[in-house]
């Protein structure tokens, strides 16, 4: 497959040219270049096209749901952020210009052999350690077989049977206006890969102007409609963490108030930033539906494009009522196996492609890589090192008397859970601390789109505000005033 892909490529030793698209039009596969303002009014014209449905749910079956019961899990991909890829030492910084982080291993040429990066097993074990998780003392990758445009090598590398971590959980508390409540959802494994490049879409786009570059040289001969294919391999052997749940989840409220507990857990290690808007968090929902008091699954469906808590919950309400439907019409046997897209716009999810099986993967161990090897001593060092994750910085909470609301609000925030803590370790009073980091300080973040970290009052002057209010040397209104003058100067 790599061979494929890589027909006709011509490169001369010097460096790749810097600032080139990997682009496919009329069976030509060629490099090309495109400013990044005229991409970016693109993305920009298309997103206002989209208009959103409120018909998220078919009215007629809601008087079936209460006879079924969905089946959730969810496969979570976590990009590390880390200097290097996994496996080279090209950097990977979101946004860059196209196909500027790339070397002979990231892009799959022949002879090009990997060394793994040991931070990405660091960050592995941080994470395993703090899902709970029964850790794999010798561990080792496999080539997971298959062809995509923006998979140079034709195989990911990844890890199989012998994942480095297995058998956890995740401790999760659902919002009050939610039902409020506490969750605790199995975690089946957790495994080290590498991402693959990024495809850029344009419906029947073309350039003016087509260059040959004297620096790199592809064509391939594939007919493809006329559509235009742009491939940036800047992603490609990024090193990502894949976390399967178990199946325990029954609404999209608790699916998405799981993923966004992972969200705040990787945040709380420093192994990621999470952001799904860059897709350093990406959520593939399984879903499957079954009579209630059934104990055999139903056909699993998986759903794709999900970039956002709240589309992960509305996906699944909608993939709910749709296969409800079928059930309530006799056609069961139209929900099968596949893999499916959420479309924002239309607020429904349609059909991909079928779902491949782990036979379609061919699976077999990664021939250039050594198993990976942890001692006591490394699994231990990493222990001690962890920081106070967030299930218990809400305990904690908890126990001072604050409320849910206010413990959840709180500890969703490292940074602000740090800012609370440091000024109630000068002796401020804690239930006035949280009223004024959750009234007027959150607040004006909101409304400047600022951190707590950006803002100009430090914990210390708070605490003291705090102490002269309390002790009456100014009013509470005084101390508003203060604070709206403090934040801002």
């Amino acid at each position: 497959m790599a061979l494929t892909f890589l027909r006709g490529i011509q490169i001369n030793p010097s460096m790749l040219y810097p600032s080139s698209y990997f682009a496919r039009k009329h069976g030509v596969l060629y490099c090309c270049m495109r400013s990044a303002q005229t991409q970016t009014a693109t993305q920009e014209k298309e997103q206002t096209k989209l208009k959103v449905s409120t018909q998220s749910q078919p009215k007629a079956v809601d008087k079936y749901l209460k006879d079924y019961e969905a089946v959730i899990g969810i496969e979570t991909h976590v990009q590390l952020s880390t200097l290097t890829k996994a496996f080279c030492s090209c950097p990977y910084n979101y946004g860059s210009p196209p196909n500027t982080s790339v070397c002979p291993v990231c892009m799959g040429l022949p002879g090009a052999l990997p060394v793994l990066n040991s931070k990405v097993i660091e960050c592995a074990v941080r994470v395993g350690l703090a899902l709970n998780c029964k850790l794999s003392m010798n561990s080792k990758f496999d080539r997971k077989q298959y062809f995509y445009p923006d998979l140079p090598k034709g195989y990911q590398i990844s890890q199989f049977d012998i994942p480095i971590a297995t058998g956890g959980y995740l401790d999760v508390d659902l919002p009050l206006e939610y039902g409020g409540g506490h969750r605790k959802f199995g975690i089946t494994r957790v495994h080290m890969e590498e991402d693959a490049g990024k495809l850029l879409h344009t419906d029947g786009g073309s350039y003016s102007q087509e260059r040959t570059l004297s620096h790199l040289n592809i064509r391939m001969d594939i007919d493809f409609l006329g559509f235009l294919i742009q491939v940036d391999l800047n992603r490609a052997g990024v090193p990502l963490l894949e976390i399967v749940s178990e199946p325990d989840m029954r609404t999209g409220i608790e699916a998405a108030e799981y993923a966004s507990e992972l969200q705040r857990l990787v945040r709380y290690l420093g192994v990621s930033n999470g952001n799904m808007q860059e897709g350093s968090l990406r959520c593939d929902v399984n879903i499957s539906v079954r009579p209630i008091g059934q104990l055999e699954f139903g056909t699993k469906v998986e759903i794709k494009n999900l970039n956002s808590f709240s589309s992960v919950s509305r996906a699944i309400d909608y993939e709910i009522s749709r296969q409800v439907q079928l059930h309530s019409q006799g056609q069961v046997d139209q929900i099968v196996q596949e893999t499916r897209l959420w479309e924002e716009g239309a607020q429904k999810t349609v059909t991909m492609r079928k779902k491949e099986g782990l036979a379609d993967y061919r699976y077999f161990p990664e021939p250039d890589l050594p198993g990976v090897t942890l001692t006591e001593e490394y699994v231990d060092n990493i222990r001690e090192s962890l920081p106070e994750l967030p299930e218990d910085k809400r305990r904690r909470y908890e126990k001072m008397g604050l409320s849910m609301q206010d413990v959840l609000f709180l500890a969703n925030d490292n940074n602000i859970a740090d800012f609370f803590d440091t000024t109630i370790a000068g002796g401020a009073d804690v239930k006035l601390a949280a009223n004024w980091i959750m009234g007027d300080i959150a607040a004006y973040m909101k409304n400047e789109k600022v951190t707590i970290n950006e803002i100009k009052l430090t914990p210390q002057e708070l605490g003291e505000l705090i102490a002269s209010i309390k002790d009456g040397t100014i009013s509470g209104k005084i101390g508003k005033e203060v604070i709206t003058l403090r934040v801002m100067i």
